[in-house]
């Protein structure tokens, strides 16, 4: 009996699996933090023979050669993928076999890198499944432009050739188990899915039901910029990432914390947003745990920074840790627990808030006549899409670079559910601006009264 086990990491919208036949396992993209996997391996009391990589990650630090280390398996990576490190170099076609039931067939996937490599697990003659990577997603597939736009063209055409080669190769009935498309901005687009199988994508994925070009034309035409901290990804992971280290960070008085943030560190408070507006020390940013932490940490916070951590718990401080290591921040300068009256040097009315609010108090504000803006911080393709008449788009991930063109009368600040629009105002609050963060799912918007404008 074979059995997949699928290992979500939602902060980065990825899946990892393990792979076993009862007594041997493998594994497929695992993220850095993979004493997981080894928890999952002895849930399941089986023994870790083969890790494999699809591709040269783009959107975390991999735990794949550490991990392989870690157990003595044997680590599997396209031969002529150009790395650091010792490992068994795999090309189109070769087959490895993992215990004496299970197959594994390389396939070259190219289209979301180069040297992509799809692996199909078989077992006395049934198909259990194809673990695609970041090629053939859930009614989606990988994006063709994360290795620049000198590559795109190319490797948008080999992403549908890919994807119709497995569709043609494979039972209808074969799983697929991709890496990417539950969040991850390696996913040209997004899906609900949870499961599906070679079948269902013959008839609901653009790369097999669209001819070639029309796909071409509109996965290049729907693409949107993605995170900064990619181009440190593929980097580290082809000289070969070490284990992370989660050892918790030293603990650091208010004088300390005030220290840093005169240096210029970063000290982020991983409360919900709520919390946050209601109380917070002044110059500190929210990144709460609630929501895409890592994704928008990475993205935003020029590299190299220095990170304070400071959290309601210990346990928080060591999610968000854990979290930050997937994409190599590692080592947080310092951490504090508590809230913010512990982290303060002074009195407490010296404490930071703004108010939260949602869209129809926005419509009242207007209503009255209030001389503010509307600061809308999502993607420029969503904006596009829908966005409240006369709003200001500064996408979340510009906000930094662009704050002397904010406006510094009041700010009404939202995006699509209120996670990034608190990153923001938390951004715009320490800067000195008179921010409100508006809470609330974007599709409210227009039921509140307020007139919205579509793309022509």
């Amino acid at each position: 009996m074979i059995s997949v086990i699928p290992l979500d990491t939602p902060g980065l919208g990825d899946r990892s699996y393990l792979a076993h036949d009862g007594s041997v396992a493998l594994v497929v993209d695992p993220q850095r933090d993979f004493d997981r996997v080894l928890a999952l391996a002895e849930e399941a009391q089986v023994r870790i023979t083969h890790v494999f990589e699809t591709h040269i990650h783009n959107d975390y630090v991999s735990g794949g050669l550490a991990l392989a280390q870690h157990v003595d398996a044997t680590y599997l990576v396209n031969a002529d993928d150009e790395v650091e490190f010792d490992r068994v170099g795999l090309r189109d076609g070769e087959v490895v076999e993992v215990g004496p039931t299970m197959r594994v067939r390389a396939v070259h996937t190219p289209g979301h890198t180069h040297t992509h490599l799809s692996y199909v697990l078989e077992a006395e003659g049934v198909h259990h499944g194809a673990f695609t990577g970041g090629s053939l997603l859930f009614s989606s597939t990988g994006r063709p432009d994360l290795l620049g736009p000198a590559h795109t063209d190319t490797l948008v055409h080999d992403q549908w050739r890919s994807a119709q080669r497995l569709a043609a190769e494979l039972p209808g009935q074969t799983p697929v188990f991709p890496t990417h498309g539950f969040g991850s901005f390696c996913s040209a687009t997004q899906s609900n899915v949870d499961e599906s199988t070679i079948g269902r994508e013959r008839q609901e994925n653009p790369a097999l039901t669209q001819s070639e070009q029309e796909y071409v034309d509109t996965l290049l035409g729907g693409l949107d910029e993605f995170p900064a901290y990619y181009a440190h990804m593929a980097p580290a992971n082809s000289a070969g990432p070490s284990a992370p280290d989660l050892t918790p960070p030293s603990v650091a008085d208010s004088g300390e914390l005030r220290r840093r943030m005169e240096a210029g560190e970063w000290l982020v408070d991983l409360r919900h947003r709520e919390a946050f507006a209601a109380g917070h020390l002044p110059g500190t940013l929210n990144f709460g745990l609630d929501g895409q932490f890592v994704t928008y940490l990475g993205w935003l916070i020029p590299w190299g920074t220095p990170v304070t951590l400071l959290g309601e718990t210990a346990e928080q401080v060591a999610q968000a840790q854990r979290e930050m290591s997937r994409i190599g921040l590692d080592h947080p300068a310092a951490m504090a627990t508590g809230g913010p009256r512990d982290w303060q040097s002074g009195p407490a009315s010296q404490l930071g808030s703004f108010p939260r609010a949602d869209f129809a108090d926005l419509q009242t504000a207007l209503d009255r006549g209030e001389n503010i803006t509307v600061l809308d911080v999502r993607r420029a393709a969503e904006f596009d899409a829908s966005h409240i008449e006369d709003a200001v788009n500064v996408p979340i991930h510009h906000v930094l670079a662009h704050l002397d063109d904010i406006p510094r009368g009041p700010l009404w600040v939202h995006c699509a559910g209120g996670y990034r629009a608190s990153v923001v105002a938390s951004i715009l609050d320490a800067h000195g601006f008179d921010v409100v963060a508006v809470d609330e799912s974007f599709d409210q918007a227009e039921p509140a009264g307020l007139p919205l404008v579509a793309a022509a």
